[in-house]
């Protein structure tokens, strides 16, 4: 159902079963997947592709232009995936020509009241951003992030999968798979333990884990002496690998304690 106050451009494609509230604008190339429901008052600009069964709240701003200074109108994009829900207020704007063009959302997200994501994001699948939240422009969020009301994290910056990032953090290095940080500028604060375990890591999977942390952050090791400890862990419990890969690509450094 689309109400007829709705302004919808005549590119733009909407699928089956999508509820569009009053006084929402869809914009020239939009693309709205199957059973969606956009609320009122809600803005989409393209280009940009929104996958299906997604819930996207008043006043949300979808697909603007950046803000960056080096955007002079080059056609960039905004992909979301599946199943997200975006609250109130929440702004996520389109790429630069200066990265890939693209800011990309996964699947299975919950973003929070006023969370922003700048040109150029990347965020994976089935993480949580509470209220406030603030993505620089490149920054990249890997699986199930924990992101704390007011958090915010530098252009470029990265934080690995399963971490948790408590309220309030100001994150001006990178955070690894698994950490819990906080702090302004944070710090590391142990192994995310609670949240592995709820997804199902095993007892042997968390203490190869937690002795990673160890290695990386007291040990008084360069990554390149931790590596091939990790790797060595690596060989019985594989969950060590994402922590081996993000050291690997680091290039701006990683939270220090």
């Amino acid at each position: 159902m689309i109400h007829e106050t709705a302004i919808i451009h005549p590119s733009a494609k909407i699928g089956r079963g999508v509820e569009i509230g009053p006084w929402t604008l869809i914009g020239a190339d939009v693309e709205i997947g199957d059973d969606c429901w956009i609320g009122s008052h809600v803005v989409i600009k393209g280009p940009t592709r929104i996958g299906r069964g997604n819930r996207i709240f008043q006043f949300a701003s979808i697909g603007e232009e950046c803000q960056d200074k080096k955007y002079a109108g080059e056609l960039t994009r905004l992909e979301i995936g599946d199943h997200n829900v975006i609250r109130e207020s929440c702004t996520f704007h389109r790429g630069t020509a200066q990265d890939e063009s693209l800011t990309r959302v996964g699947s299975h997200n919950l973003f929070m009241v006023n969370v922003h994501v700048a040109h150029d994001c990347r965020i994976g699948d089935n993480c949580i951003f509470a209220n406030n939240a603030t993505l620089a422009g490149h920054v990249h969020i890997g699986d199930h992030v924990i992101f704390g009301g007011h958090a915010a994290i530098h252009q470029f910056g990265r934080v690995g999968s399963h971490a948790f990032i408590a309220g309030c953090a100001a994150l001006n290095k990178d955070v690894p798979p698994y950490v819990m940080a906080a702090g302004l500028y944070a710090k590391p604060f142990g192994v995310n333990s609670e949240g592995l375990r709820r997804r199902g890591f095993s007892k042997e999977a968390i203490s190869a884990i937690k002795q990673s942390y160890k290695e990386i952050f007291r040990s008084g090791k360069t990554i390149a002496e931790v590596l091939p400890v990790l790797e060595e862990l690596n060989k019985s419990q594989p969950e060590v690998g994402i922590l081996i890969e993000f050291l690997k690509e680091n290039e701006r450094g990683i939270i220090r304690a």
